[in-house]
């Protein structure tokens, strides 16, 4: 096993987790990571060691990609720097499209993703400018 930095690979996964987060499938989304995981911003940090506590941390998020009616979700891969033998990090920005068939800018973030025997896994999400 080695760390994820096939695009191919990063891509899928990236798109599976883009598609759970606009259809708020919370139980996909917590399969998406791994435990115990970490998002850190600006202004707070959480954690998270259950897949119970990953759907918790999520639960408010539908609501707001509702709202905005986004549909969904594109990640463009920006950078992939392998850390180890099984940790890459990954630049994403996110773009949107919303009901009407808009694109909606999205943010940046950085994913620090293991390499698992099921694929990689999200350990930390980093909120960037």
């Amino acid at each position: 096993m080695r760390a994820p930095t096939d695009l191919d690979t990063l891509t899928d996964f990236f798109d599976r987790y883009g598609v759970a987060l606009t259809t708020g499938d919370v139980p996909a989304i917590a399969g998406c990571y791994a435990l115990p995981g970490m998002v850190v911003a600006d202004t707070y940090s959480f954690s998270f060691t259950s897949p119970a506590a990953v759907a918790l941390s999520f639960v408010g998020a539908a609501p707001d990609y509702q709202e905005r009616e986004l549909v969904a979700a594109h990640a463009t891969i920006e950078d992939v720097l392998p850390v180890s033998a099984l940790l890459t990090m990954v630049a994403v920005e996110w773009e949107f499209l919303d009901s009407r068939g808009r694109a909606v800018p999205g943010e940046r973030y950085r994913y620090l993703l293991r390499s698992t025997d099921d694929g990689p896994l999200i350990c930390t999400v980093l909120r960037t400018a």
